[in-house]
């Protein structure tokens, strides 16, 4: 089976009569993926989900796309995209600003300070990579916790808002899908649970452990939606009679969970391992992969960084935001940067990284890639913040 939980309060039978201290009924609500055919979840409201006092537009952040023309890899420094002044009146959903993207996914950047305003995506899940910075994610399942190195996967049509905590900003990385994501279903049995030769499991998982309950009248959420703005994507505005956040309880198999990179077991070999051993998550026409820190290759003769390779059939994102990573020395990329390799680019370590890796036996780097199996385009951050000489770095910044 799937990883099933059980938060508050729920009647013991589906579809049944569940009351209220007063008498009343609560309102059962299902949330399911892919219609009525695959995972889902139970959530008893105290008042009617659908009920809407008003809608209006909503502007969604700028969404706009430009071809990756000429089509060169780039380095992007994230970290040049927001002020220290900048962050403290930001928030993680209306101030994200988008690096790169395509028709199934996009990938954006965000430094917070402030709390968002509640907020779903109904095109397709979420999953935010906390950088640095702590936030507490208020959702309609529950809070969570969450901080440094936390994976968050928000399901399509989840109502959440992000609140930071502590005193210094919050760095988030987030990756917008059309698509649901999910672990590999190569992790998974015929039934749902991690198997053995996963690198993770359900242990490692983190969701609500209680209701949410909150009180309001008139309430705004932010909906993002098909449309037809940039990327066919639009928001509208819903205000609700009552706060949204009036669950008591719910069970099932899909909800909002957090899982830490920390707990992320890598898989090593006498000679490199490919890029798939690292993958954490899927989506439609996409994958996420970690790059942790671990032993390397110990084959005597191994060189432990990546061989050069071309991708033929995919754009490759790695997001750097931990250690030193060995290949990449001498590019100009440190923490905060991304590289972009395009599919049909040949690419690989830096000039000296190649021969500076033999006898090394453990690399200290942390890295998020995305591969995407149709090309990016550069988004508005993206364009902002390229360094635009990352593509000569290899014949020693001639062109």
């Amino acid at each position: 089976m799937a990883h099933y939980r059980h938060v508050g309060e729920v009647p013991r039978t589906r579809h049944t009569q569940h009351r209220n201290p007063e008498g009343g009924l609560y309102y059962e609500e299902l949330m399911g993926e892919e219609g009525f055919s695959s995972d889902s979840s139970l959530l008893y409201h105290r008042a009617i989900p659908s009920a809407i006092a008003d809608a209006a537009e909503w502007r969604v952040p700028d969404l706009s796309r430009t071809r990756n023309a000429p089509m060169v890899p780039r380095h992007l420094r994230l970290h040049e995209l927001f002020s220290d002044q900048d962050w403290k009146a930001a928030d993680v959903v209306e101030s994200r600003r988008l690096v790169l993207g395509n028709d199934d996914v996009r990938i954006s950047y965000v430094v917070a300070g402030a709390p968002s305003r509640l907020y779903r995506n109904g095109i397709g899940d979420e999953c935010v990579y906390v950088e640095s910075g702590t936030a507490r994610v208020e959702t309609v399942f529950g809070a969570l916790e969450v901080g440094g190195g936390d994976y968050v996967i928000l399901p399509r049509a989840t109502t959440h808002r992000w609140v930071p905590t502590g005193d210094g900003p919050l760095r988030a990385y987030a990756i917008e899908a059309n698509s649901h994501i999910a672990p590999p279903k190569r992790y998974l049995s015929r039934y749902g649970q991690f198997l053995e030769h996963a690198p993770y499991c359900e242990r490692d998982l983190r969701g609500p452990t209680e209701p949410l309950l909150a009180e309001g009248e008139m309430v705004d959420v932010l909906i993002k939606h098909r449309g037809d703005g940039p990327g066919g994507i639009s928001g509208t505005r819903y205000t609700y009679p009552t706060h949204p956040f009036d669950v008591v309880g719910w069970d099932g198999c899909l909800y909002p969970y957090a899982f830490n990179v920390a707990d992320f077991q890598p898989i090593t070999g006498r000679v490199h391992q490919p890029p798939p051993v690292h993958q954490v998550f899927e989506g439609h026409n996409f994958v996420i992969c970690n790059f942790v820190p671990r032993k390397v290759d110990y084959h005597p003769e191994s060189i432990p960084v990546p061989y050069y390779h071309s991708n033929v059939d995919s754009d490759e994102v790695m997001f750097y935001c931990g250690g030193d990573y060995e290949a990449r020395k001498g590019s100009g990329i440190g923490q905060g940067s991304i590289s972009l390799h395009p599919g049909g680019h040949s690419h690989g370590p830096q000039p000296g990284a190649y021969e500076r890796s033999v006898g090394v036996h453990y690399f200290d780097e942390l890295a998020v890639m995305v591969d995407t199996f149709r090309p990016l385009d550069l988004g508005e951050g993206g364009r902002a913040c390229d360094d635009g000489g990352y593509a000569w770095t290899w014949a020693g910044g001639r062109r």
